[in-house]
Parts: structure tokens; C-alpha cells; sequence
């Protein structure tokens, strides 16, 4: 070989292995943002210069302010048992999300060139999304919660810059909560060869799950030019484990009988399962060959589970019963919005984890990808839902006005999707909607869209939560379901079993139980619909809404029938709107339904739920706190909210008694529906309650005892002294330098010898200083009207949340905490490349 060849080899190699002929990115910086309104926006020439800079995802409402006068809406929410027409002040959460916003981009496309092919990705935008590339519209997608895609190939000009528009409107009373604003998830622009995969253009099945072995079947879609046919082409997959260990391949030639479609099989021995212990993940890796030409590259990430409803018997996951242990979330981060950020998404997993959850409803819209991604690699079930409503409204301008054109769109975009994605075991079609009223269209809406699943995602059950158990039974609507799901009533449960032709129930919603953190209320009584002045609700989880319940109403039917496979709680974390019961006393800004709080701050029931679905893992936990000055030897209820069967309580080391749970309980001998119950007997079998206990100032302590009665844990809580410093804890103390990393810091305020101080409402002041800034803060009190983003706020019972970001420098970032009277705080945060 002459040393000429040589060099003409090594001058040409590198090209060769650094072709892509697939890439994507995300449109994230540079963009331009405005709420005025003008037609002539759209226009490659227009002057955005004076527009706000802003980085996608971006919540244009979250930045507020809070005002009565944001979607104020006058009308009767008939699901909630309103008979007539009231004005509801928070409904939305008083942020301004109505009206329109308008996002430009000036971008460069270097990888496009004359015989590529273009396509834009929006994960999510709300709402009614026209959009512009140079000055022409390539589309539109009114559903603000779907991800969707144009082809901007006609559109896209090589070697230039590209302008792209988008025009959002949320329209007056659309939403029954915070619906969120902007372009806030992520926008991809896709480049790809004249023939390719299309976007969700795969569909990956587990057909056969044994330890031994398991089968998997792959069919790969393919654009093609006019002119070729699936036969020009070939297909290359090779299966890899977590480790990039490669463990199955396989080759095929297109055929005309392939329908447009690659089909592959596959037999993974040994496979690595995926559950919520274990969250195993797979990929396909595809190489798709015009000749010797590779054409697209093609990873689909994957899981091997099977899923199985036996009738009688429950939920089946890779053979093994499996009880849900679920909880309702809305799609928005608290003070961040409704943005989709990942560091946030994967906070509340991990603290849902820790509870013992292993399974989220995406109520009631369409998830962020960022979300079913961490649930696949974190081990998370889904019930991926798609609709609040169908063609009956229940806000004047809902998704009634899209469902005739839409609603086929829309799912199909939902399936796609998803369907490859293992944390997701369930699609829900619904929830609550008028139409189950309706014999006459609705039990034929939901065949429509149950087929609908079926035909695009054999693979998986349908369900929809119905809250008119008698009316979706006599009318059929509960029969046609895969799943019959039940939002509240349990005990129309046994009932609903005798007459459907499943032999399964879903808890679809359960308990709306409300509380606020830190806040207890006298007496303990069981209440329904109680309001106060301050427009909170007591912490002792003894309230709930006019048609719902306390948590362990629901335990029991989940833990002593197998036929009743399971709960998704209303809700996991609070959300902003629906400040139920605080419908039209403003100010309330957001739910009072959480287990965990706006702040992302547990309350007491995080416990509760604890100690019955986790009960591997210790769980001592006692209310109230016990700082009562003024009702010195008055009656103040203690509860224990505990894993163990036993505990004895003392006050200034005198027993008050020992309690255990009372397992003679059952379903039968406790009968109560949610309509004026006041008993606690179900209350005896999950909490350990002191009803008689008397305050005085001191230490309250409680040991707890094993099945042999062995003390084996015990706990104090003291009543705290006067507010002294500020203590400051991470979440994580290592964040990434990518400008988007967050760190969750829970503030407290305590007295000289650390103990939390209860009552204290300090404002608090942030200072950040080094490679991050102060991204947001919420203290979880639904009554305040505090800036999400002002670097200042007053504590809620002692507590709140700071979320520190990072910039795309890496270093030291530090956070300082001062209030006056206080001593000042600081906290050291990493962020690294």
C-alpha cells in the first residue's frame, strides 16, 4: 500500500464514521416571546426584537400575579353535586393563563440539505397550536396536553436561517384547573434521509414471558420516496440488556406482504424482568439498508413484562399478583408550573417510592414523555389517561368542542407514542364524563375508543374512571370496559361486582381526602365539605369532600377482596386549582386533596399511606405537633401512624395507654358510605388513636411493639421553643451543570435545640451565589398569594421549599437563608459537567 492510499484512506474515515443519518435536537434557547396578538407574527419579517427572551419549556402564567379576576368562572360543577350556578374565584389557580402568547425562533439547520427530510416535534403546547416556518403554516394541534408532529420539509431551507412561529390561546373557562401556558414541554426538530422511521414509527411486543426465556416482536414502519417499496429495503436489530451487552439480532428484506412494516422476532434467554423493584430496561438498536446504504438508525427502548387480568383473582405482573398501590397526580410541579422538568418529575417519584406507591394515573390528560421515561427507568406503573371529557361538556369551551374531529387524532398520538414504554400497564379513556349519563351514546363512546386502544395496543387493558356507578352499570357503559374503574363510593363496590360480567374493580379515584400541612382542627370529628376562616383543613385526615372518604374506607376492599385490584388516590400531590371545598373564598389557589403538599412536603397521611403500603420499612410517625399554648389540659387526639400492630403512648413520660389495631374489623361489621358517616371503627384497624389525651407542654413519646409485643422502635416529639435558626436540606447536594438541573431545599425554621417550631410563618430571604440561581419557592399553603419566583417567603407550620437551579458552568453554588430574628443559613451545592 503506498503512503499516498494511505493518507487518502485516513483523510476519508473519519467522514465516513461520522455521518449521521439521524439527528435530533432540541430548540430550547434563543426564543422570542410575547402576549400581545397580531396576524402579521407569523411573518418571516417581523420585528421581535423588543419580545421577551425566553428558554423552552417556558410557563408564560406561573409568573403570574395571583388575582381573583384570572378565569373567574360562574357556573355549577354538577360532578361535584352543585345544583345551581356559583362563581368559583380559584378554580384555575388565579394565575393568567388565558388568552394568547406568541413564540418565535430564528434557527440554523446544518444537517438539512436537499434530499433530507424534516420533521417538528412538540411534547406538549398549550393550547391551540398554529404554527409557521417561514412564513408558512405547516400546522396545527388545538389539544394542548398531546404531543404531535408536522413534516417541515417543503418549509426548511438548507444553508439558511430559519424562522419558526407559534401561536397559543388558552380560551376562557376551558380548564377545571391549572392547565399551565406556553410552549412548556420540549420542541425536537428531527433530520432524517429521504426514507426513515416515522416518529413513534415502532411497535415492540413481549408475547411470551417466562424466567427461562422470553419472545419479542418488533414491527419498524418506514417512509419511503415515491417510487420504492418496503422490499428496496433491509432491516438490522440487535437487542441489548441495561449493560449494552447485546443478547439477540436479527436481519430482514422487506416484503410486499409486510404491510409497510419490518417485522422482526426475537428470543431473549434468562431475560431480565421489568417491575417496579427491578425496572429492567432493553433496547432495539435498527439500522435500516437501501443496498449498502444505511438509511436510519432507530432505538427503541423497551422492558420485558406481561401483564394479566384474571378475573376473581386480580392484576397479574410477570405472574405475580399485584395490588395497586396508586395515586392521581396533575401534570403541574407546584411552583415551577406546568413545565415538563425532569428533576423535578423524578423528585416526586422517588417520594412517592419511599411511601410505597407503585403506580401513577396521569389525571386526566396526556403525560409528558420526561414522566414515562423516569417511570420506566425508576420503576413506576402508569395508567395513562387521555380525557377529562368526550362530546358532553363540562366547562363551556372543553375538549366537547374538539372531541368529533379530534378525538381519534388525539389518541392515536397518545398510543404511539407510548405503547413501547413498560412502566405503562393501563390507558385510561376518561374521566368522570357527563356522557355515562347517556344510555344511548355512552357506552357506544367508549367501545369507540376502547377499540380504538385495541386496535393501535393489543397488548394492554382499557379503563376509565366512572363516578355514577349506578347509571354506567344499568346502562352497560361499566360492562364494556376491559376494566371497570370506579372513582370513589367503595361501597357500591360489592354491589357493582354481583351485576358486571369482569369479576374485577379498579379503584380508579379513591378518598379525596383533604388536609393541610401542619394544621389541625378541634374536635376530631369526621367532616365532610367543613370550611374555616383560614381556609385550610385539619391535618388529623378526618376530612374529605361531600362524595368521597378517608383512606381506609378504600384499604379495605383493597386488601380483603382480590377482585378489587387496587386504588389511585385523589391525589398523590396537591396541584394548583380546584381548591376544593373553598370553591368561591378566595384567596385559595390550590388543592387541599395531596398526600405531599404544593412544596412537595409530606403532610401527616404521607404516613398513613406509609404504613399500609410499605410496611417492609419502618414507619413511626405521631400527630400533632405539640406546641398548644392556650389549651393546656383540653382534649388533644393523638395518632400513630405506624407499620407496627402495637404502641403505647406517654406525655412527660406517662403512659396514656397501649393501642393496637384492631384486625377484627371488616368490610361487613364497619358499613358506612361517605354521606354522614362519623365512625372511626375502620379507622381502628390502619391508626392508632388516643382520643382522650389532654395537652400539656413537654415530650410526647411513643414505642412501638412488634406481633410478640417486643418494643422494638420508639419516637418523641417535643413542643418546640421560640423560632431561633434556619435549617437547610437538599434533596441533592450534586447537580448537573446543564442549566436545567434543580436542587429541592426544605426550609425549616426551629427553635435552639432543633426541634421543628410549628406555628412560625417567618419570611425568609434567599441569597445564591456561584454557578446557580434561585429558580423558584412554595411554602404548600393553598391560601397564599406569594411570587413562586420572588426570592422571599414566609414559612407554612415552620416549612417550605427553595429550588435552586443550576447554570451551564460548572462549581460551587451557594444557597444563604436569613430571616430576621433568625440565625442565617447556608448550604453547598455542586453542580458538575
Amino acid at each position: 500500500m503506498t503512503k499516498k492510499l494511505l493518507l487518502m484512506m485516513l483523510l476519508v474515515l473519519p467522514v465516513c464514521v461520522a455521518a449521521q443519518v439521524r439527528t435530533e435536537r432540541l430548540l430550547e434557547k434563543g426564543w422570542k416571546f410575547t402576549r400581545e396578538d397580531n396576524a402579521t407574527f407569523s411573518a418571516t419579517e417581523c420585528d421581535d426584537s423588543k419580545w421577551q427572551s425566553v428558554t423552552v419549556p417556558h410557563d408564560w402564567a406561573i409568573y403570574g400575579p395571583f388575582s381573583i379576576d384570572n378565569d373567574k368562572q360562574n357556573l355549577a360543577i354538577t360532578q361535584d353535586g352543585q345544583k345551581e350556578a356559583m362563581e368559583h374565584a380559584g378554580r384555575t389557580g388565579g394565575l393568567p393563563f388565558v388568552g394568547t402568547g406568541w413564540y418565535r425562533l430564528d434557527f440554523d439547520a446544518p444537517e438539512f440539505r436537499a434530499g433530507k427530510t424534516a420533521t417538528l416535534v412538540f411534547d406538549g403546547a398549550m393550547s391551540h397550536a398554529r404554527v409557521w416556518l417561514n412564513g408558512h403554516e405547516v400546522g396545527y394541534w388545538p389539544y394542548g396536553y398531546n404531543s404531535f408532529y408536522f413534516d417541515i420539509t417543503p418549509y426548511l431551507k438548507p444553508g439558511e436561517t430559519n424562522t419558526l412561529a407559534v401561536r397559543l390561546e388558552n380560551e376562557h373557562e376551558s380548564s377545571r384547573w391549572y392547565p399551565g401556558a406556553g410552549l412548556y414541554r420540549n420542541v425536537h426538530l428531527v433530520i432524517n434521509e429521504d426514507a426513515y422511521v416515522p416518529t413513534w414509527g415502532t411497535q415492540l411486543t413481549t408475547p411470551v414471558v417466562k424466567k427461562e426465556y422470553a419472545k419479542v416482536h418488533l414491527l419498524t414502519g418506514l417512509r419511503m420516496p415515491e417510487g420504492k417499496q418496503l422490499a428496496d429495503y433491509r432491516i438490522v436489530t440487535e437487542l441489548k440488556d441495561a449493560s449494552g451487552k447485546v443478547v439477540a439480532t436479527a436481519e430482514n428484506r422487506g416484503s410486499k406482504y409486510d404491510d409497510g412494516k419490518f417485522v422482526q422476532d426475537f428470543v431473549v434467554d434468562r431475560p431480565a424482568l421489568w417491575t417496579p423493584e427491578t425496572p429492567a430496561l432493553y433496547t432495539a438498536e435498527s439500522r435500516i439498508y437501501e443496498g449498502s446504504e444505511l438509511k436510519d438508525e432507530y432505538t427503541t427502548r423497551f422492558g420485558i413484562r406481561s401483564i394479566e387480568i384474571i378475573p376473581d383473582k386480580g392484576f397479574f405482573l410477570n405472574g405475580e399478583r399485584t395490588v395497586f398501590k396508586g395515586v392521581c397526580n396533575h401534570h403541574d410541579l407546584g411552583p415551577l408550573g406546568g413545565i415538563a422538568n425532569v428533576a423535578g418529575i423524578r423528585r416526586q417519584i422517588r417520594i412517592l417510592k419511599d411511601m410505597g406507591c407503585n403506580a401513577i394515573r396521569t389525571s386526566h390528560n396526556m403525560p409528558a414523555p420526561e414522566l414515562v421515561e423516569a417511570c420506566d427507568e425508576m420503576g413506576m406503573m402508569l395508567m395513562a389517561e387521555s380525557f377529562d371529557g368526550w362530546k358532553t361538556p363540562k366547562v363551556p369551551n372543553g375538549y366537547n368542542k374538539l372531541f368529533d374531529e379530534w378525538a381519534e387524532k388525539d389518541l392515536v398520538n397518545l398510543l404511539r407514542h407510548f405503547r413501547n414504554n413498560p412502566s405503562i400497564v393501563m390507558w385510561c379513556i376518561g374521566n368522570e364524563v357527563p356522557d355515562q349519563w347517556n344510555g344511548a351514546t355512552g357506552p357506544k363512546l367508549t367501545r369507540f375508543l376502547q377499540d380504538i386502544c385495541h386496535r393501535e395496543d393489543p397488548t394492554r387493558p382499557v379503563t376509565q374512571g366512572m363516578d355514577a356507578p349506578d347509571a354506567v352499570v344499568n346502562n352497560n357503559m361499566a360492562a364494556v370496559m376491559d376494566v371497570p374503574g370506579f372513582n370513589y363510593r367503595p361501597f357500591k363496590y360489592a354491589e357493582n361486582y354481583k351485576k358486571l360480567p369482569q369479576q374485577i374493580s379498579l379503584g380508579s379515584e379513591t378518598a379525596s381526602t383533604i388536609s393541610s400541612r401542619g394544621v389541625y382542627k378541634f374536635p376530631v370529628v369526621r367532616r365532610a365539605m367543613q370550611k374555616y376562616d383560614d381556609h385550610q383543613a385539619s391535618s388529623y385526615d378526618v376530612e374529605h369532600c361531600g362524595w368521597s372518604d378517608l383512606p381506609e374506607d378504600n384499604f379495605i376492599w383493597h386488601e380483603d377482596y382480590p377482585w378489587s385490584i387496587g386504588e389511585f388516590v385523589w391525589t398523590g400531590f396537591d396541584y394548583l386549582g380546584e381548591p376544593t371545598p373553598y370553591y368561591s373564598d378566595w384567596p385559595s389557589h390550590s388543592s387541599l386533596f395531596g398526600i405531599i403538599d404544593l412544596a412537595g412536603i409530606p403532610k401527616d397521611r404521607y404516613y398513613l399511606y406509609r404504613s399500609h403500603w410499605n410496611k417492609d420499612v419502618e414507619t413511626l410517625h405521631i400527630l400533632p405537633h405539640w406546641n398548644w399554648e392556650g389549651r393546656e389540659g383540653e382534649v388533644t387526639p393523638v395518632f400513630v401512624y405506624t407499620n407496627y400492630p402495637s404502641a403505647e403512648l406517654f406525655i412527660n413520660g406517662k403512659s396514656q395507654g397501649k393501642r393496637t389495631k384492631d384486625l377484627t374489623v371488616t368490610i361487613d361489621n364497619s358499613k358506612c358510605d361517605s354521606v354522614g358517616s362519623t365512625t372511626f371503627k375502620r379507622q381502628q384497624r390502619y391508626r392508632l388513636m388516643w382520643m382522650d389525651t389532654k395537652y400539656e407542654p413537654g415530650t410526647v413519646k411513643v414505642v412501638a411493639y412488634d406481633a410478640n409485643g417486643k418494643a422494638v422502635a420508639e419516637k418523641e416529639i417535643h413542643t418546640a421553643g421560640k423560632p431561633y435558626a434556619i435549617k437547610l436540606e437538599a434533596d441533592r447536594t450534586k447537580i448537573a451543570a446543564d442549566g436545567k438541573d434543580l436542587s429541592f431545599v426544605t426550609v425549616s425554621v426551629v427553635d435552639k435545640d432543633g426541634n421543628l417550631c410549628p406555628l412560625a410563618d417567618n419570611e425568609i430571604k434567599f441569597k445564591v451565589k456561584g454557578k446557580g440561581y434561585y429558580r423558584a419557592g412554595a411554602n404548600g399553603n393553598p391560601a397564599s398569594l406569594e411570587s413562586f419566583q420572588k426570592p422571599q417567603m414566609k414559612v407554612f407550620s415552620g416549612m417550605m421549599t427553595a429550588i435552586v437551579s443550576s447554570t451551564e458552568e460548572a462549581g460551587e453554588i451557594v444557597l444563604e437563608a436569613s430571616s430576621k430574628g433568625l440565625k442565617t443559613a447556608k448550604l453547598e451545592i455542586v453542580s458538575e459537567k
